[in-house]
């Protein structure tokens, strides 16, 4: 097939590994743009392909379609990422990634009690919380974020 021809959404669907219906998603949140040939049918450009493959991964990291989508509206044209390109995006997405990597640590380092009886309500509770005092911190699980009982 020649680049002129585009892929088929069947066929980006197949090289990707995604479903049809996530591809069309991603296509109406913004992180692709087919054209139609002249038989009206829609048409990817190959370089979809590694941009899918880019919210593959970032999705698999952790991060929001629209933290993805705002990453690859940098790109100027809507192109892929250039080894460039990716390394400005990787050290953006270095410090979401250190701070869920500390997330982790601190669930995993301090839900082992919880883990174990289940209930969440004991003053011995790492996310213990009387009179809902931790409020004020914010929304969220204000202790696993990172704040301090006290």
């Amino acid at each position: 097939m020649s680049g002129r021809d585009g892929l088929s959404i069947g066929a980006l669907a197949q090289r990707t590994g995604l479903a049809v219906s996530a591809i069309r998603y991603y296509e109406e949140q913004g992180l692709i743009r087919p054209w139609r040939n002249p038989g009206g049918q829609r048409r990817f450009d190959r370089s979809d392909l590694r941009r899918l493959s880019f919210v593959i991964i970032a999705r698999q990291f952790g991060f929001t379609l629209p933290e993805i989508r705002r990453e690859l509206d940098h790109l100027p044209g809507g192109r892929t990422p250039t080894k460039a390109d990716w390394k400005k995006i990787s050290t953006r997405f270095r410090s979401g990634l250190n701070a869920r990597i500390e997330t982790l640590e601190r669930l995993r380092d301090n839900l082992d009690g919880c883990i174990g009886c289940g209930c969440l309500s004991l003053p011995t509770c790492a996310l213990y919380n009387p009179a809902d005092k931790v409020a004020e911190k914010g929304p969220g699980p204000r202790y696993l974020m990172g704040d301090r009982p006290g």
